[in-house]
């Protein structure tokens, strides 16, 4: 159907939608405590943080959208590339070497923002290529991509060096129709040009995905093999990341705190009762 035609109209979804949807997560989660399968958690609250991250980011993005401003939208493309920086190195990889962190920053935005503008302008022939609607979707879409390749390169690597143990053998396939091809045809577009919008996309995910994914394998190299071409495992931290290993401390201290607080007040209640019980001793013996 042609978006222009008079019949058509955008689907209008409402809470009642969400909650029509979110009624199959609950029922997965019945059958899994039916069945002791203990999955049922999990799903709850990963369907409650999509419901919250997608309501925030969908708010950010109204006001994004609505300004229309090449700055705005360049802090937007440098912010997805920030936390997806972050995801990949805080909560993905579980090896990390020194000046992780800026490396596939560096990674990220050496391939995401070229790939993205060159691809949006001239493969797409958006004009001008900074179009909110258009080029941070197309970001956001290579940022995502871009952190598996990082992680699975990087893991790799600092494995095969840390570790020495066997190669495995990663393979990736397509199995469904891709997500940017379906939300073409639902916005009404040909299948033809949703076609070939994907293939475009897929191009600039793949080449995205590369250049990062060299770029951070390289500088990790260079980090964990020193001058002098020595394996370095002493500079692989396999700890967990600091953020965690402090938010692990905190919890710790304030458990502490919790038990201390509540052996110090029972403590004093049983102090409270022998006394009264004394008391009650000494007053029926002089009686």
């Amino acid at each position: 159907m042609d978006p222009g035609d008079p019949g058509s109209s955008p689907t209008n979804l409402s809470w009642g939608n969400v909650g029509l949807a979110f009624s199959f997560i609950l029922l997965n989660g019945f059958l899994s405590t039916a069945f002791g399968l203990g999955v049922g958690s999990g799903l709850l609250t990963s369907a409650i943080r999509c419901v919250v991250q997608l309501s925030v980011v969908a708010l950010i993005l109204q006001k994004v959208f609505e300004t229309n401003n090449p700055f705005t939208v360049a802090g937007m493309a440098i912010l997805l590339n920030l936390m997806g920086t972050m995801e990949a190195v805080i909560n993905k990889c579980k090896k990390r070497y020194d000046f992780m962190f800026g490396s596939v920053l560096f990674g990220m935005l050496g391939s995401t923002i070229p790939v993205s503008i060159i691809g949006t302008r001239y493969a797409m022939d958006v004009q001008p290529f900074w179009k909110p609607d258009q080029y941070i979707p197309i970001v956001g879409m290579l940022c995502g991509s871009t952190i598996s390749g990082i992680v699975v390169s990087v893991t790799y690597v600092l494995k095969e060096i840390y570790d020495n143990r066997d190669k495995v053998e990663i393979v990736i396939g397509i199995i469904a129709i891709p997500g940017m091809m379906t939300g073409a045809i639902l916005g009404g577009s040909s299948v033809e040009q949703a076609a070939r919008l994907q293939m475009i996309i897929m191009f600039m995910i793949s080449s995205s995905t590369a250049l990062s994914s060299i770029f951070t394998t390289i500088f990790a190299l260079g980090v964990v093999v020193d001058t002098e071409h020595r394996v370095r495992a002493d500079r692989i931290d396999v700890r967990e990341h600091a953020v965690w290993r402090a938010r692990n401390w905190l919890v710790a201290k304030a458990v502490g705190g919790i038990k201390a607080g509540a052996y110090g007040i029972a403590g004093l209640f049983k102090r409270r009762e022998v006394e009264n019980g004394d008391v009650g001793e000494r007053q029926r013996l002089l009686g």
